[in-house]
């Protein structure tokens, strides 16, 4: 598909992670506050107003009822596929990309394991490429980080030069389409996309990340995230 009618910038939402180590598959399904957790994700999406597609990632099981709930929403971007996910992040994102009219030229990918990432955020990112093929929000490290080797540490990292990277990140959708399509690509170390940019020696631009923006990994990880949506919702009672 291509021509004018096609969806300048589009977000591919991952959800297909297994959730091996939650606990609880699959993961984006979860209950938080009374729906899946990718809800939470569609929503910030469709309050940004900038994004004008949506490509959800899903395990198979699931393909059918992610797409019934999406389309019941009041408010989200209009959805152009829910696709079957991949055995990793890397092919999820694959797959994705198959669903991204060819008139695209912006391809945000967001976790749905992220959902307090806030609708500025994904602007941030958008407006980063203005001087780059890629974006990533970042936040600082508050820990002094080590290397170690072996049980031993062989190095420590200067932490003013460190940062933690979060999604969403934004992408030129014709530079994703290239790394992804690059044999290089198929390197699975790779654990976010920006990587395959910075790899191939594209310009990713940093922008501030949110401290909130934390990705639900760990059966810690939701606790925490459902004891701050039910403060959320106490402080508009």
């Amino acid at each position: 598909m291509s021509g004018s009618t096609d969806p300048r910038t589009v977000a591919l939402v991952l959800a297909a992670g297994a959730g091996t180590r939650l606990g609880r598959s699959p993961k984006a399904f979860v209950d938080l506050g009374g729906e899946p957790l990718f809800l939470h994700s569609l929503r910030t999406i469709a309050a940004c107003g900038e994004i004008e597609g949506l490509v959800l990632l899903v395990p198979e099981s699931h393909q059918d009822a992610a797409a019934d709930t999406i389309r019941s929403l009041r408010s989200a971007p209009p959805l152009l596929d829910v696709r079957v996910g991949g055995a990793t992040r890397r092919e999820s994102v694959q797959l994705g990309l198959r669903a991204v009219p060819d008139g695209t030229r912006v391809v945000v990918c967001h976790d749905a394991a992220r959902p307090f990432a806030t609708p500025e955020l994904f602007h941030r990112v958008i407006e980063g490429l203005s001087s780059a093929d890629g974006a990533v929000p970042v936040v600082t490290s508050p820990d002094t980080v080590k290397r170690v080797r072996d049980g031993l540490v062989v190095e420590t990292l200067p932490r003013d030069e460190l940062r933690l990277a979060q999604t969403p990140q934004a992408f030129s959708a014709a530079v994703l389409r290239r790394v992804h399509g690059h044999p290089g690509s198929s390197r699975s170390e790779a654990t976010d996309d920006a990587m395959l940019l910075e790899a191939a020696g594209f310009r990713v631009a940093a922008v501030p990340g949110e401290p909130g923006n934390f990705k639900i990994t760990a059966e810690e990880d939701l606790l925490r995230a459902r004891l701050l949506l039910g403060e959320r919702v106490r402080s508009k009672a």
